[in-house]
């Protein structure tokens, strides 16, 4: 049997559809909130920019606590750290319901990214370890679907909300996070999982990666990924779609919704073909459909536009973000923690989101949303060039067949 069809056969681990299931709930309620912060934080008679803030403080938290958050994991154990980020988030979301003042939004979303990157961390740790190598693009695939479906319905599910005001969402949202923390407690008891607490061979540290030309690619790709889809889309998007047209809410929730949707079409076979035909490609492929897509968005003029490029723009990330974790899980591999090299992912990702709201505001502000949204595709585009021509293949089977042609 090939090792195509042997990867095709194996099942997915219980495990790893456990946090399948929590992600779709996380991704649903995140989902309903997205569209109103910035609009809520507006409420509080703030500028642009201090509205696109609420966005920016929290992959600033995210960014400086990812370490802490990556020695936990390969100290705690991946399933402990998960649930208590959960818990945080959960606690700070709610508390976002009965904020008064504008800086209470701000402190909460900066205590709420504590949480964030240690169940984002930890989640990526736990696929690595319970996942065999031939089917790291098909987890990973799983995963992400979860969460994409979770935000097409969401803005969805937020719309028929819509009466009962902007603080609501936030409270159904923190009572969705303490559900699934209460579902992983339950289905993943150490006595259930393979997962030890301490990994018997030592934790993999930055060093032994940072120098491989995949890791210093995927660190770029992580960047862009989170400058355009976590920073720009969330903070940005929002506001240009309340500039351009009447119902500008509205529109900026179903233009993430159908992000979510091109996302979540795409990666029913982005993941399989990351596991078959390689990671790069599909990775180098992603990069270029999201910066296509995303630089036409100040163009849209219509609502049926920003919805279709955002849908677009969609099926570029749901190529690149499976293949884009397996290469993070080839290089780590099964026997070992990798927490502090996955952080050290998620804080490029994390200064991606941090940078990516205020600098594109600011373009915004002095030459309007068309330059704002070029300017994405642009660093998008230093990143493809990176992976085209320095980031290296790095599926097992794959990699093997490139060194003996080019030997």
């Amino acid at each position: 049997m090939t090792t195509k069809a042997a990867a095709s056969k194996t099942a997915i681990p219980y495990e790893i559809w456990v946090l399948v299931a929590g992600a779709f709930i996380i991704a649903l309620g995140f989902g309903i909130i997205a569209p109103i912060l910035p609009q809520f934080a507006r409420s509080f008679d703030v500028t642009v920019a201090a509205a696109s803030a609420v966005v920016s403080v929290f992959a600033l938290s995210r960014l400086l606590f990812a370490p802490s958050s990556g020695w936990a994991v390969d100290k705690l154990g991946s399933r402990r750290v998960y649930m208590l980020g959960l818990i945080i988030v959960a606690l700070t979301t709610g508390g976002i319901a009965f904020a008064q003042e504008f800086w209470h939004i701000l402190a909460m979303r900066l205590i709420g990214g504590v949480g964030s990157t240690m169940f984002t961390v930890s989640a990526m740790g736990f696929i690595v370890q319970h996942t065999p190598p031939q089917m790291r693009g098909r987890a990973s695939s799983a995963y992400a679907s979860a969460f994409l479906i979770g935000n097409v319905l969401g803005p969805v599910l937020g719309a028929l909300l819509e009466p009962l005001g902007m603080r609501i969402p936030f409270l159904i949202y923190g009572a969705a996070l303490l559900v699934v923390t209460v579902m992983v407690g339950f289905l993943l008891r150490p006595k259930q999982t393979k997962e030890q607490v301490k990994v018997v061979a030592p934790a993999m540290m930055v060093s032994e990666v940072i120098h491989h030309p995949s890791y210093q690619s995927a660190l770029l790709s992580g960047f862009v990924n989170g400058w355009v889809n976590f920073g720009v889309r969330v903070a940005i998007l929002p506001l240009f779609a309340a500039s351009v047209f009447h119902q500008g809410g509205a529109i900026a929730g179903f233009a993430m919704a159908a992000f979510a949707l091109g996302s979540a079409l795409s990666i029913q076979v982005s993941g399989r073909l990351a596991d078959s035909n390689g990671r790069k490609p599909m990775i180098v492929a992603g990069l270029l459909l999201n910066l296509l897509f995303t630089g036409v968005l100040g163009f849209a003029t219509t609502p049926v536009m920003v919805i279709g490029f955002s849908f677009l723009a969609g099926i570029g990330g749901g190529l690149l973000n499976p293949a884009q974790q397996a290469t993070l899980a080839d290089l780590i591999g099964n026997d070992r923690s990798g927490g502090k090299v996955l952080a050290n992912f998620q804080m490029a990702q994390d200064l991606g989101a941090i940078t990516g709201p205020i600098l594109v505001g600011m373009l915004a502000d002095a030459y309007g949303y068309r330059i704002a949204f070029l300017a994405c595709s642009l660093v998008a585009l230093v990143s493809a060039l990176v992976w085209m021509f320095h980031g290296r293949e790095t599926l097992p089977t794959r990699a093997r067949t490139l060194k003996k042609v080019q030997a």
